[in-house]
């Protein structure tokens, strides 16, 4: 189902991968909005609750699925990221549980995009983590851990530490979003049995951990 919206990714090199929900009542609906070149949004793929992949824009091309977002300081996240949406109505109409077929499908999809793009494991990212202060896709139902044992992105050990979420932009979180914000879109990724916006001693030994796996880039 190929979309119209997308352009030239200005010689960027392709470097994250982001996750989103589509957050629409019907699949239906979801596609077509990603197709409609009055909405100017899309994404490189959307994955359905039975498996099926729509393909929407070519992965060399930039994808309008990001909007006003940052990580690692950097600002233009379509032109360097992969964006796949993923069948669920979201917080907004229903939100549920993501199927296994859908996880299972996503997780292939994801090890070919792995690849072909040197996509570093710190840079496998969910929406609310790049746009905390607009967006809670794909939310902490989303398995992220299950991701990760797949070799997909990030999953902390906690370790001991008094960290505090000032230290949430040594991972590549935008200081300048709200704590409160910051702290919910952490929780959300990596730690979703308690969502309560509030920078607790388990948070700070989660991205101690995720500190240590990444090394050096977190400036530790």
């Amino acid at each position: 189902m190929p979309s119209p919206n997308h352009d030239d990714r200005g010689g960027s090199a392709i470097d994250m991968l982001v996750l989103h929900y589509t957050g629409m009542k019907t699949a239906e609906a979801a596609l077509a909005r990603l197709c409609d070149p009055a909405a100017k949004v899309s994404a490189h793929y959307t994955v359905d609750e039975d498996g099926t992949v729509y393909v929407h824009v070519p992965e060399a091309r930039r994808a309008w699925h990001a909007g006003v977002s940052s990580w690692a300081g950097e600002t233009d996240i379509n032109a360097r990221s992969i964006g796949i949406e993923l069948v669920n109505p979201g917080h907004e109409f229903g939100y549920r549980d993501f199927a296994d077929a859908q996880i299972e499908t996503l997780i292939a999809l994801c090890h070919g995009i792995l690849l072909r793009h040197p996509i570093p494991s710190l840079r496998v990212l969910g929406h609310s983590d790049v746009a905390p202060a607009r967006k809670e896709d794909p939310g902490e139902l989303f398995p992220w851990e299950r991701l990760a044992r797949a070799g997909i992105g990030l999953w902390p050990k906690g370790l001991a530490s008094d960290l505090g979420p000032e230290a949430l932009g040594r991972y590549g979180y935008d200081p300048d979003a709200p704590q409160d914000k910051l702290i919910m879109a952490f929780q959300r990724h990596f730690r979703p049995k308690k969502l309560d916006g509030r920078w607790d001693g388990e948070c700070g030994r989660l991205l101690s951990g995720l500190l240590r796996l990444i090394g050096p880039a977190s400036g530790a």
